[in-house]
């Protein structure tokens, strides 16, 4: 099974780079796959890639479940 999370863009770079944060996390990514995307847009990544762009709602939405599932996973 894959997953794709969503990041937010924080800075553009040069040939479709982006670096994203994820909760402190920043990792450069390609927006290659993905148009008109701009500092402070939510994308869906997996493997290094931005899928497509994401409604900011939708991704604090799915942030708040991934939080939620990792304060009750057992340990």
């Amino acid at each position: 099974m894959c997953l794709a999370i969503p990041a937010q863009v924080v800075e553009l770079l040069d040939n479709d780079n982006a670096v994203v944060d994820l909760a402190g996390v920043r990792k450069e990514i390609s927006l290659a796959l993905v148009e008109d995307v701009a500092l402070g847009d939510y994308v869906i990544v997996h493997v290094g890639y931005a899928l497509n762009k994401l409604d900011p709602q939708e991704a604090a939405n799915t942030l708040a479940l991934f939080a939620q599932l990792e304060s009750t996973a057992p340990v």
